[in-house]
């Protein structure tokens, strides 16, 4: 009886041990998020797990390029993925299928994406102009034909955003620390 008492007292302190640590890890710095959709199609796919870092942010900026998880702002309650292409204080264009982007300077640039996207789709821009607030963010996803994003409910507040995605967990075949790409 005695073996049995011990015995289940070290498996409530290795619980209570565990909690302790997992907990405000999961909900403090990583969560996980499943992909639902095809909108970040090809380099995200429906059911994918991803873990996002929820802690970076809170001491820098959110950077163009990176693959967020947010609070849609028309809902909070949903939770998207998207890729930042415009930061805050920035002019974007679509003009003649490209991505034009202002700094607040007006220095244009161009979005060079094809490191990242093999397919285009041009013609799912049309020309248009949006300038952005000071904590305002503009989201598009990787599969331009089948993503609901900036283009469809305008810009991203900085305190809709839960974090960026820094690991795919699954699929196996697939996992690997995702990387915001050079521009």
């Amino acid at each position: 009886m005695k073996n049995i008492l011990i015995f289940i007292w070290e498996l409530v302190k290795i619980i209570v041990i565990t909690s302790l640590i997992v907990i405000p890890i999961r909900y403090f710095i990583f969560q996980p998020f499943f992909v639902k959709g095809s909108s970040m199609e090809p380099n995200f796919s429906n059911g994918d797990y991803l873990i996002v870092d929820e802690l970076s942010y809170r001491f820098r900026q959110p950077k163009r390029g990176e693959v967020i998880v947010f609070r849609y702002p028309k809902n909070p309650s949903q939770r998207y993925i998207k890729r930042i292409i415009g930061l805050p204080g920035e002019t974007i264009e679509f003009k003649e299928s490209q991505i034009l982007i202002y700094d607040k300077n007006g220095r244009k640039k161009i979005l060079e994406e094809s490191n990242y996207l093999p397919i285009y789709y041009p013609e799912f821009f049309e020309e248009k102009k949006i300038s952005l607030g000071p904590n305002e963010y503009y989201v598009l996803g990787d599969n331009r034909a089948s993503s609901f994003d900036s283009r469809r409910w305008g810009v991203l507040p900085r305190k809709n955003i839960i974090g960026r995605v820094v690991f795919r967990a699954w699929p196996l075949a697939a996992m690997a620390k995702v990387e915001a790409p050079a521009y």
